[in-house]
């Protein structure tokens, strides 16, 4: 079995994840392509993934890349999370990983009707989430494109309180709205277009799928078929891996991973001690890469790629990740995290390094941090999911 050590492993994400110097991608679709996927969930993380990758890319050449040219689409994906896709790849992921979740998601949301009340037993609760889909959809085909509240006022039913959690201390009554247009948009039937106001803004319009896209998201794979093509994109992007990398990475049970890697042939590699794989082909040791350093925003795809992350993250965790799993700002160096980043009011980036890098890595992070301070022109990104550090650094 071929050996693939940590420092092999840093090489081939400085160079496939488009980070190293000499490596980085010529437009955001490409940017997007060498990720298999873009985090969405925080959209400012979108913007600030591509512009690291893709130099001299601005907030302007991504929106026209996914709101003009729709060359990459915002969508759910893998783990129930949103993610920006290039669009020919959009079914694939929704035939691999959405529409299983779709399934999940009716199935919660019909109990959930049922224990609010909405309507006599979960039949029953079915044809009403039915009926006000149906009602939705035709509303929002008709508008052409329509913001939350819009389709509200159509659909008077999407104002139905749900009553979650009752007598508890976490109880909450959300309207229905929220939940009704995440079910289409699971199914491919309607997709966020632009955000409403600034490229921070979590809400967007939405817009039918088959007017987004001629065709929609056009003609799917089988589940299986999906599932192999997901599982080589990824062991192209972020390969070696272990099976619980990707089970974790794409959402699936250990069945369909097992699978899925089955179909791929993919080859075991020792992993330090761990089994782990690659693509048939992919054993010989990656070009390296000059010295190189990144600024990745919060939720950035590199470290949300795996699910054991001690090769790159070393000891940081706890000062870097919130309490549920989600990465803060972080500061790479050569494949691994040296460092976070966070603004102050003020809006300048400031760093704080958690190990000793010398003086030549110093200088290019200061550098970097110089640099996106000139990008961000004042605009200051408070991460959706904060860690310890990034909240110390934006303090003052």
């Amino acid at each position: 079995m071929v050996r693939i050590g940590v420092e092999e492993r840093r090489t081939r994400l400085g160079r496939r994840h488009r980070l190293g110097a000499g490596c980085q991608a010529a437009d955001p679709v490409e940017a997007a392509a060498s990720m298999v996927a873009l985090h969405a969930s925080d959209p400012a993380t979108v913007h600030l993934s591509v512009a690291t990758r893709v130099p001299g890319s601005d907030v302007a050449n991504t929106e026209r890349a996914l709101y003009d040219d729709r060359s990459l689409i915002r969508m759910l994906g893998m783990r129930r999370t949103v993610f920006v896709v290039p669009t020919p790849f959009a079914p694939v992921i929704q035939a691999a990983c959405t529409d299983d979740i779709a399934v999940r998601q009716r199935k919660l949301l019909v109990k959930h009707l049922a224990e609010s009340g909405i309507a006599d037993g979960a039949e029953s609760c079915g044809q009403w989430l039915a009926a006000v889909e149906e009602s939705t959809a035709t509303a929002l085909a008709l508008r052409g494109s329509a913001t939350a509240q819009e389709l509200s006022a159509d659909e008077p039913r999407l104002r139905t309180r749900l009553d979650l959690a009752a007598g508890k201390a976490y109880a909450a009554q959300p309207y229905v709205t929220s939940r009704v247009l995440f079910q289409l948009a699971a199914e491919g039937r309607i997709v966020r277009g632009r955000p409403l106001g600034t490229w921070l803004s979590g809400q967007h319009q939405w817009s039918p799928a088959v007017d987004w896209l001629p065709g929609g998201l056009g003609d799917k794979p089988a589940a299986e078929e999906a599932r192999v093509t997901l599982a080589r994109a990824w062991l192209e992007s972020f390969g070696p891996g272990t099976t619980a990398d990707l089970q974790w990475w794409a959402g699936w049970t250990l069945g369909q991973t097992r699978k899925a890697l089955a179909a791929v042939e993919a080859v075991e590699v020792d992993l330090d001690g761990q089994t782990g794989y690659v693509l048939p082909g992919d054993e010989a040791p990656e070009v390296p890469v000059d010295p190189w350093v990144a600024f990745l925003p919060g939720l950035d795809p590199t470290p949300m790629g795996w699910k054991e992350r001690e090769w790159f993250l070393g000891p940081h965790k706890p000062k870097l990740f919130d309490n549920t799993g989600n990465i803060g700002p972080s500061i790479w160096s050569d494949g691994r995290i040296i460092g976070a980043w966070g603004q102050p009011e003020s809006g300048e980036v400031r760093y704080q390094l958690l190990e000793d890098v010398g003086a030549d890595i110093t200088a290019l992070v200061e550098s970097e941090a110089a640099r996106w301070t000139t990008w961000l022109a004042g605009v200051r990104v408070t991460p959706r999911f904060r860690s310890p550090l990034e909240k110390q650094l934006s303090q003052g």
